[in-house]
């Protein structure tokens, strides 16, 4: 059988940083826009109906300057952009394209480019593009954060082959598994079948195949839809566990602040309290208007297909347990709050309660002095 040739495609990788707690998209926009050369603009589904799937809010998709890459010994050079999100979330890519190249040699090219922009990757150019970034766009940066964490995620696009296939045609022709683990060695049939297991098609002639960090889309129509769906929840993704380690650090604080509280028992110890539950009634409602926001990120109500790749995502990155994580400890929050109010309460009646006495106390007093 002829080796399989993919005539047009490409590898991008994606390297997502969690900039801020929020991004203003219009004074984003319009500083972009005012350098020369620069142009940004809202990003939609290309090619699937708003009414059917659309952004909660618009994210901002920026062209950046293109970055060379030394790809198995030669350079390359890759097309380089960026896509805002309201929730501070900055989505990096790097693209090389694919053409005239045997599958071999795809899946050679999407492997060195894990190697040389992975997590594992030592040098890479993300930081440089993070600072540039940071550095043109603070003044619509709501918060910066110092240390930011990361999600990368890993893509390989097929628009055409030598010859046209359907999607089954081509599960049978070529082996996705080198392909969606990186590994060169042969995987158990397990490990096969658990890389294969969400796969999907809506017409004869596409296939999505979605793993933990990466994907292999054949697109021949050239529609990014499936695309974009995948960097939203990796964005959900990254938000989440920004969020649940923000509490995990939290919680051990507030219940220090809870104990010194209690241990400094006066009569000033209701307004202690008082100023402590104002202080977690604060982060919590902050943190659940931001994961409000992070859900809501893009709603898909009428194309099937697509929803059906998102749930799927969506389930692969953990984004429903991390953010069911982070649901239980905003309770926690919550709870604490509602004790420390009612101990406030309660400390603020027992301090009328005792001027109340020494009121009556004075009355039976004063009179004996006459």
């Amino acid at each position: 059988m002829e080796p399989v040739i993919v005539r047009s495609g490409h590898v991008t990788a994606l390297r997502l940083f969690d900039v801020s707690y929020a991004i203003d998209l219009t004074r984003a926009e319009a500083i972009w826009g005012a350098r020369p050369d620069r142009e940004g603009m809202r990003s939609r589904l290309g090619t699937t109906p708003a009414k059917a799937v659309c952004f909660g809010v618009a994210p901002l998709a920026l062209r950046l300057e293109p970055v060379v890459l030394s790809l198995g010994g030669r350079p390359v050079t890759a097309t380089a952009s960026v896509r805002l999100y309201d929730f501070g979330t900055a989505a990096f890519a790097l693209q090389v394209p694919a053409e005239e190249m045997a599958w071999a040699d795809f899946v050679t090219l999407a492997n060195a480019m894990d190697t040389r922009l992975g997590t594992a990757a030592t040098g890479t150019p993300w930081q440089e593009m993070l600072n540039g970034l940071r550095a043109v766009l603070a003044e619509a940066l709501d918060r910066p954060v110092v240390t930011p964490l990361e999600e990368d995620y890993l893509l390989a696009v097929v628009h055409d082959f030598d010859a046209p296939l359907s999607a089954n045609a081509l599960m049978e022709r070529v082996d996705l598994v080198p392909l969606l683990s990186g590994e060169t060695r042969p995987l158990s049939e397990g490990a096969r079948q658990a890389l294969l297991r969400q796969r999907f098609s809506y017409y004869d002639d596409d296939l999505a195949v979605v793993t933990w960090d990466r994907a292999f889309l054949y697109e021949p129509r050239h529609e990014t839809d499936v695309a974009d769906v995948l960097e939203v929840a990796n964005a959900q993704l990254l938000q989440m566990r920004y969020y649940d380690e923000l509490l995990d650090a939290e919680l051990p604080r507030m219940y220090d602040m809870v104990e010194a509280t209690r241990a400094s028992a006066s009569l000033w110890s209701a307004r202690r309290y008082a100023k402590l539950a104002r202080r977690l009634h604060g982060m919590v409602a902050e943190v659940t208007e931001i994961t409000e926001r992070v859900d809501n990120a893009l709603q898909v109500t009428e194309d099937v297909y697509l929803a059906r790749v998102y749930a799927a995502a969506m389930d692969l990155f953990r984004v429903p347990s991390v953010s069911a994580a982070v649901d239980r400890k905003l309770n926690i929050v919550r709870d604490t709050y509602t004790a420390l109010y009612s101990e406030s309460h309660g400390g603020r009646a027992e301090v009328l309660e005792i001027a109340v006495v020494l009121l009556i106390t004075l009355e039976i007093i004063l009179p004996l002095f006459h």
